[in-house]
């Protein structure tokens, strides 16, 4: 009798135990998200990348049940940021809202420690967008002829101030002075909000920022726009003109602002993320706020985006390639 209740008290602990780990099941395949995720962003605060994660941040918890907090990474032209969230656990936790520049391009100008296309998947393309081209509201070009012609006269007397090199201020205005034989100084700064205050400040003489980062200077009289680098004017500022029309190269200088994630996170959670951003544009808050941003919302499902990651790839060597032959 002794030993057949030793042997039932014994059993229960193997019981318990088998219950845990049936239990665990539930804690192993737990609901994605049950903590805060985080976004970095590669740039500093105030900058267009900044001001888009604020809006989507504030509206996209009510459709994971999860905040998104925001990290701001700024160095190395996107490279701490990008190497940070490669490094990151593979849990869908740690995002990465980068562009275009430094996901598809920067691989064919630098040595770089990581393969972006092999080791990052898109989660969302939340939006593109043309840089445009401003200055300071007392300089003396009245249009961006005007301003070439000054540089051809007065070679690299024309300070260009940007994000860094190959980055998204930086790569449309290398395209427009290798097209126009301009020789100008490039000024690097950590994103396009200290390259804009640069130029406030008198430190520069132009460069090229997004609608939402330079509207607040434009109403207050700060700032003027002499061009979009693009095919097209924007629907926001339709008296400014296009690179097409004024005969400057278009390819290659549009941003698009895309949310990454570890490729080797499981996919039910890429999946998950991916219906969270897909809400966001039925939502009335999210339109409002990106509407005051003055920004588009020409958004792609990351699987469609994953499509076009290695075309525009290609595309970005043969236009490095141009370019360093000039």
């Amino acid at each position: 009798m002794y030993h057949m209740q030793k042997k039932g008290l014994l059993a229960v602990p193997a019981i318990l135990v088998l219950f845990m780990f049936l239990g665990s099941g539930g804690l192993m395949a737990e609901e994605f998200p049950s903590k805060p995720i985080t976004v970095i962003i590669p740039f500093g605060a105030g900058g267009s990348h900044d001001l888009n994660a604020r809006v989507f941040t504030s509206v996209i918890p009510t459709y994971l049940g999860q905040p998104m907090v925001v990290k701001l990474m700024p160095g190395a032209s996107g490279q701490k940021a990008t190497a940070a969230a490669i490094k990151a656990k593979p849990d869908g936790y740690t995002l990465l809202f980068t562009h275009n520049f430094i996901d598809q391009l920067q691989q064919h100008v630098e040595n770089l420690p990581y393969d972006s296309l092999a080791d990052l998947v898109t989660v969302w393309k939340l939006n593109d967008s043309q840089p445009l081209l401003f200055i300071r509201s007392d300089a003396p070009w009245e249009s961006l002829p005007d301003l070439m012609e000054y540089g051809r006269k007065n070679p690299r007397k024309l300070v260009f101030t940007n994000s860094g090199k190959w980055g998204a201020s930086f790569t449309p205005g290398a395209m427009l002075f290798a097209h126009a034989g301009v020789q100008v100084k490039f000024v690097p700064y950590k994103g396009g909000a200290p390259s804009r205050r640069a130029v406030l400040a008198g430190d520069g003489d132009f460069t090229f920022g997004r609608p939402s980062h330079i509207l607040s200077d434009l109403r207050a009289g700060k700032l003027r726009i002499l061009a979009v680098a693009g095919g097209s004017r924007l629907e926001e500022f339709p008296e400014v003109p296009s690179f097409k029309e004024l005969g400057y190269p278009e390819t290659g200088s549009v941003m698009d602002r895309i949310i990454m994630v570890r490729r080797d996170t499981p996919a039910e959670r890429i999946e998950k993320l991916r219906a969270a951003f897909s809400s966001l544009y039925e939502d009335k808050t999210f339109k409002r706020l990106m509407k005051q941003l003055a920004e588009n919302m020409a958004f792609m499902d990351g699987a469609e985006y994953e499509q076009l990651r290695a075309t525009q790839s290609d595309q970005y060597a043969k236009l490095v390639k141009q370019l360093t032959e000039q």
